[in-house]
């Protein structure tokens, strides 16, 4: 096991900024590819945004969720899905960590480890000696291509006890890769789908899935470490949400870059910057993205703050950051979407960022953890005495 100095939250920051400034030339390959560039997986492993969630033991910087959103918001402005995917290997990375210490050594083995995932459970599993038998398929994993790993989630069937879901740790070389990514947004996350077929995994890598849920590590190293102090759902929350930030500041640098240049055409406005309804689009945009940005910090304060302190976690403490994290999305999509709408017929051109970026963004609301009217309904049970109706809290 290695140590190292971690860096600050600036520091970190200044480097996601570089590494974004160095991934955007390979946008466009990413995108007709339909999965990061090798070299931009590089940017990120040199800028240490695999390491964020990566235990200190190991080399890694245990970095807070404030510290997540800046990031991701930084690499989100550059591209969605190259924040996207950069977000998603944090989630699984953390995971790995609520595993026994034996199953970190083997993980974080790898220097710059890279953990895929899911939290849906679309395999089935039997019990044998030693373990458990999977097969199953696993969609929308994000980063499989550049990934060491994959935490996937299967229902134990026994004839002596009810059907319990668990997560699994599997090396990507004992999955097969199904290429079946072909989208209108976030195409450059390569979010494939995984197969397994009779696939034996070791039961010091099987976990219950309740106990991940609910913040529950089986390594003693962990449970002493803030950043485990919390249940897996406000953590996803927290880990996901500044690349919203991240697109709605791309949607305002790219409708303010072409301000200048345009006119409204078929109007007596020569100049788009001198018109009234323009002016209530920018402050409008301004607006959201202001509102967005203190879902934003709230959600992080709240996952921090508990994390400090190393205080309960109650059902309503639960439910509010799911109902953060959707209001944020909300937010920022609305905010790109008024600067699209405000960007007229030129800029459904390829050569425009703007289309790529209300694609990215519409798709990241469209996710199931992370859609405003599902978080809202969810909210609005807890607030009318309701008890919630997921385990996905």
């Amino acid at each position: 096991m290695v140590t190292t100095d971690v860096p600050t939250h600036e520091e970190l920051v200044e480097r996601a900024a570089g590494a974004a400034k160095a991934a955007r030339d390979q946008v466009a390959w990413s995108e007709e590819n339909r999965r990061l560039a090798d070299g931009q997986i590089e940017a990120l492993a040199d800028a240490g945004v695999f390491k964020l969630r990566t235990p200190v033991r190991y080399g890694g910087y245990e970095a807070g969720t404030r510290t997540l959103v800046r990031v991701a918001a930084e690499l989100g402005a550059a591209d969605g899905s190259l924040g996207w995917t950069a977000q998603v290997y944090w989630i699984p990375t953390w995971m790995a960590g609520m595993f026994p210490d034996e199953v970190q050594d083997e993980v974080f083995a790898t220097p710059d480890v890279r953990v895929c995932g899911t939290l849906s459970p679309s395999g089935m599993a039997t019990e044998v000696d030693g373990g458990i038998v999977v097969n199953g398929k696993w969609g929308f994993i994000t980063g499989a291509h550049h990934a060491h790993w994959q935490e996937i989630i299967a229902v134990v069937l026994s004839a002596n006890a009810e059907p319990q879901p668990v997560m699994a740790l599997v090396p990507m070389s004992d999955l097969t890769v199904i290429d079946d990514w072909d989208t209108h947004g976030l195409r450059g996350t390569g979010s494939v789908s995984t197969a397994a077929t009779d696939l034996f995994v070791p039961a010091a890598r099987v976990m219950p899935l309740g106990a991940v849920l609910n913040g529950q590590p089986a390594s003693a190293h962990s449970a002493e470490r803030p950043m485990y102090r919390a249940p897996l759902v406000p953590v996803a929350s927290a880990s996901s949400v500044g690349v919203t930030l991240g697109l709605a500041r791309a949607a305002r640098d790219a409708f303010y870059g072409r301000l200048p240049d345009r006119k409204i055409t078929y109007t007596g406005y020569d100049r788009q910057d001198e018109a009234p309804v323009t002016h209530l689009q920018a402050a409008h945009a301004a607006q959201l993205a202001d509102e967005a940005e203190f879902h934003v910090e709230r959600l992080a304060s709240l996952v921090d703050g508990k994390a400090a302190t190393g205080a309960e976690w109650t059902v309503a403490d639960r439910v509010s950051a799911r109902a953060e994290l959707g209001a944020a999305c909300r937010r920022a999509r609305e905010t790109v979407e008024v600067y699209a709408r405000a960007s007229g017929g030129s800029s459904i051109y390829r050569d425009v960022p703007l289309g790529r970026i209300l694609s990215d963004v519409q798709s990241i609301n469209l996710h199931a953890l992370m859609n405003p009217d599902t978080n809202a309904e969810l909210h609005g049970r807890i607030l009318a005495g309701q008890q919630p109706d997921s385990l996905y809290i």
